[in-house]
C-alpha cells in the first residue's frame, strides 16, 4: 500500500546489513519518507546499498551532520545500538532503532531520557504488531466477541538458527538468545492486545555449552554459548490477564500457534507476529468449530519499516506513535527481567507502564 502526502521526512540509514533492505523498501511503499544516505562501517557495503536504492553513501559522521536529514534509522548490531543510538539524538535528529533500543536496560532509559530533553522522538521494532494478521486480532478483542481476556501463551520453539542462518554465531553471545532475539514480536504483539506487562516470574536455562553450526557458510563451526537458550515464564498483565510465554532455541519440533489468547467467552489463535498475514481464527462458547476470519485490515504483505512511517506521520503531525521508545524499553525491561527471576527465584515487578499503542484504522496509516 503506498501512501500519497504533501510533505515528506528526509531519512538516513546508519547499517546496511541483509535487514536494512527491508527499511530501503519502506522508503518506496510510503511517500512521506524520502530516504535519501546511508552510511556503513564498511564504505563499500554503504556505497552498493546506496546504489542499488537510488541515495547517497556517506560516512557516518557525514549522514549525522546532513542538516537535511531529520530522521535516522540505526540498523547496526545490538551492542551498537546505545552508543549508535545517542550519537543520532546528539545530532539533533529523530531515532529509529532495529531491536533492540539497546542491550543494558540502564542505557535504554538513558536514551529515552536524553531524546526527551532534546524534544526529539524515539521509535523501535519491531512494527509487525501493525500487521493485518494482528490488527484484525486486536478488533476481534476489541470487539468483545470473546469476553475479557483472562490467560493464554505465546510460544516460540525453535532447534536454533545454526542450520539456516549464514553467520549463527552472534545469538549465542550475550545480547543474543531467543528471548533478545524473538520474544520482542510477542511482547510487544501482547501489549498491543492486552497492555502493559506488570510482573515476570520466569526460569530460563542453557543446555548446551556450544553449538555446531551445519549451514553451508559455517558447517562444522562450534559456536560458543553465553546465553539461556531456554526461557519459560509467567506474565501478569496490569489487565488483568496471565500468560505463559516460552521462548526457546532448544526444541527439535513442537505444533503450539504462536499464541492463543483466551477470554470469559470464546478463544483467539493468532499468526506468528514475526509476520503480518494469518490466518486469525476463533470460537465462542456454544459454537463446535473454529472460524476462520478474513482479514479486515492492511498490510498483509510485508511491510517491515511501516512504524518508520508511522513515527515520521507523527512527526508531521505533532502527534504519539505506536512503535515508541516507551513500549521498546518495557519490552526490554521484560526480557532481562527472565532471567533476573530465574537467578533470584523471586516474581520480578516490572516498573515501566507504557500506553497501550493505537489501534490501524481499517485503511491503514493515512
Amino acid at each position: 500500500m503506498t501512501n500519497s502526502v504533501k510533505k515528506q521526512i528526509n531519512v538516513g540509514i546508519i547499517g546496511c546489513g541483509k535487514i536494512s533492505q527491508a527499511y530501503f523498501d519502506s522508503g518506496k511503499k510510503f511517500a512521506l519518507l524520502n530516504i535519501t544516505a546511508c552510511a556503513d562501517l564498511d564504505e563499500s557495503v554503504a556505497q552498493s546499498k546506496a546504489a542499488e536504492n537510488n541515495c547517497k553513501a556517506l560516512r557516518i559522521t557525514e549522514l549525522l551532520n546532513d542538516p537535511d536529514i531529520s530522521l535516522v534509522i540505526n540498523l547496526t548490531i545490538p551492542s551498537a545500538h546505545a552508543a549508535v543510538n545517542r550519537d543520532i539524538l546528539d545530532a539533533g535528529k529523530h531515532l529509529y532503532c532495529e531491536k533492540p533500543l539497546t542491550v543494558d536496560l540502564e542505557d535504554a532509559l538513558e536514551v529515552l531520557a536524553l531524546a526527551e530533553s532534546k524534544k526529539l522522538l524515539v521509535g523501535c521494532a519491531p512494527d509487525t504488531f501493525f500487521s493485518a494478521g494482528l490488527q484484525t486480532s486486536r478488533e476481534i478483542i476489541d470487539s468483545g466477541r470473546l469476553g475479557p481476556i483472562i490467560s493464554g501463551t505465546a510460544c516460540m520453539l525453535s532447534p536454533g538458527p545454526e542450520s539456516w542462518h549464514p553467520n549463527p554465531g552472534f545469538y549465542y553471545l550475550t545480547g543474543g538468545g531467543p528471548v533478545f532475539d524473538m520474544a520482542p514480536y510477542y511482547l510487544t504483539a501482547l501489549v498491543n492486545f492486552l497492555g502493559p506487562i506488570k510482573s515476570v516470574s520466569a526460569i530460563t536455562s542453557k543446555s548446551f555449552s556450544e553449538r555446531v553450526a551445519t549451514c553451508e557458510e559455517r558447517y562444522g563451526e562450534k559456536l560458543p554459548v553465553e546465553v539461556n537458550t531456554h526461557a519459560s515464564g509467567t506474565l501478569l498483565f496490569h489487565s488483568g490477564a496471565v500468560i505463559t510465554a516460552i521462548f526457546s532455541f532448544d526444541v527439535v519440533a513442537a505444533s503450539h500457534s504462536p499464541i492463543e489468547l483466551y477470554g470469559t467467552k470464546g478463544s483467539i489463535k493468532i499468526p506468528d507476529p514475526n509476520t503480518f498475514g494469518g490466518p486469525v481464527c476463533s470460537i465462542v462458547s456454544g459454537e463446535k468449530n473454529w472460524t476462520e476470519h478474513q482479514l479486515t485490515r492492511a498490510y498483509a504483505e510485508n511491510t517491515r519499516g511501516i512504524g518508520v512511517a508511522d513515527m515520521g506521520q507523527a512527526i508531521l503531525e505533532n502527534r504519539s506513535h505506536r512503535s515508541s521508545g516507551a513500549l521498546a524499553c518495557h519490552v526490554l525491561e521484560v526480557m532481562h527481567a527472565f532471567d533476573k527471576s530465574s537467578e533470584s527465584g523471586r516474581t520480578i515487578e516490572i516498573e515501566s507502564q507504557p500506553e497501550r499503542p493505537a489501534a490501524l484504522s481499517a485503511s491503514g496509516l493515512d
